[in-house]
């Protein structure tokens, strides 16, 4: 089982960037009304913002510090998985030729490693969206600044967020453009 902290709540991390995005713009000037049957298309296009930051280099190094300070949890959560297997294995295949005490001694032990197993899964999970949280929350302005410059490069009239869109072609996606211009930033 690999855990990342690229991997957890996209949702969420799309929920607080936008939050965050629509508050820094909400001092621009309103939108002119449209001008009727001769106005001109509007230039639109569509952005993940959480796939933009954390496909950064920097979001990279942060989920491989991440799995350097974790490994010794995560080959533990292994070793328990392997370990409770056997014995579900074990207490399949040798079920009729065990004494109840046997039995009931291994199903404890099942249980036991199941709780540990339990408790160190929820362990690692809290600590990777913790310090996905912690990084957007630190990024999102870089975020915000490279979402700025694309639209100003390609004068966009629009971007919307890639989750609440139904359908796109692929070649309204800016997502990798500014991920480009995250990895820029210094």
């Amino acid at each position: 089982m690999k855990m990342s902290f690229l991997n957890c709540g996209k949702t969420a991390a799309s929920a607080l960037l936008l939050a965050m995005l629509v508050s820094a713009d909400a001092s621009a000037a309103q939108p002119e009304p449209a001008a009727g049957r001769g106005a001109p298309l509007q230039k639109v296009a569509v952005l993940d913002m959480a796939a933009a930051l954390f496909n950064s280099e920097r979001a990279k190094a942060v989920d491989q510090e991440m799995q350097r300070q974790s490994a010794d949890d995560l080959a533990k959560v292994r070793s328990l998985a392997d370990e409770g297997k056997k014995l579900q294995d074990k207490l399949k295949k040798d079920e009729a030729a065990m004494s109840e005490d046997e039995k009931r001694k291994n199903q404890e032990k099942i249980q036991e490693i199941g709780v540990q197993y339990q408790y160190l899964q929820e362990k690692l999970q809290k600590l990777f969206q913790d310090r996905r949280q912690q990084f957007q929350e630190v990024y999102a302005p870089n975020l915000i600044k490279a979402i700025t410059e694309v639209v100003e490069e390609e004068k966009l009239d629009m971007v919307l967020q890639a989750g609440a869109v139904v359908h796109y072609d692929n070649k309204y996606n800016i997502t990798s453009r500014v991920t480009e211009k995250l990895n820029a930033q210094k």
